[in-house]
């Protein structure tokens, strides 16, 4: 059965960060289409999808923001960091190079985005281990040190693609929760919306127009 788009509770917002070709977009596809996308052209700016997820017996709609990783995009895409109530932030098992820029992208995100914003650490292209050059150990221990989730994934099977996203949102709703994010705060990255219930009255938005009107 189709949802409506009013029928979810909570929006969060997401971003997505790291270096250009460690298949952030690819991500973002696998998660909103179910679809591995081939020879993805390299974001410019930012793109953007949604999906209703379920967590807690909660419908969640998440806007996710998938910001472009080449230096020169940097002073655009800084600017989706705010407000975000969850960081993405991606590497390619495969390219070291990809790995050692973390640090200078978790600067932005602790910088960026709100005390609360949960930040997952994702080593992507995990369908390539035989062409590995970052090893799984070295890389827990940097979300470890940093306080970060961490999963390797692959945009190309789909494997643990839906856990990182389904994570992000279970841990920022335990926030909610437990009182440490607050939803009045303009910076929280979360919107509340009540669903609308079975006979529930429409707000005005929402109410459909009267077919004896003459205007």
């Amino acid at each position: 059965m189709a949802a409506g788009p009013y029928n979810y509770s909570y929006i969060f917002k997401y971003i997505i960060i790291g270096d250009m070709g460690v298949g952030k977009s690819c991500l973002l596809h696998q998660f909103t289409e179910k679809k591995f996308m081939a020879d993805c052209p390299h974001t410019i700016g930012v793109e953007f999808g949604t999906r209703i997820i379920e967590v807690s017996g909660q419908k969640i709609k998440l806007q996710i923001w998938d910001t472009a990783g080449q230096e020169r995009f940097r002073a655009v895409t800084r600017s989706y960091y705010r407000g975000a109530a969850g960081a993405l932030m991606v590497y390619d098992i495969t390219r070291r190079s990809t790995y050692n820029h973390l640090s200078s992208w978790l600067t932005d995100a602790r910088n960026l985005t709100n005390p609360n914003t949960v930040i997952f650490l994702i080593g992507n292209k995990g369908d390539l281990d035989a062409q590995r050059d970052v090893t799984y150990e070295e890389a827990k221990q940097f979300a470890d040190e940093n306080g970060l989730l961490f999963l390797e994934a692959s945009a190309k099977t789909g494997d643990n693609v839906e856990d990182v996203f389904l994570e992000t949102a279970k841990k920022i709703f335990q926030n909610i929760q437990d009182g440490s994010l607050d939803l009045n705060a303009a910076e929280s990255g979360v919107q509340h919306k009540p669903s609308a219930r079975p006979g529930q009255t429409l707000n005005n938005e929402q109410q459909p127009k009267d077919s004896n009107c003459s205007c």
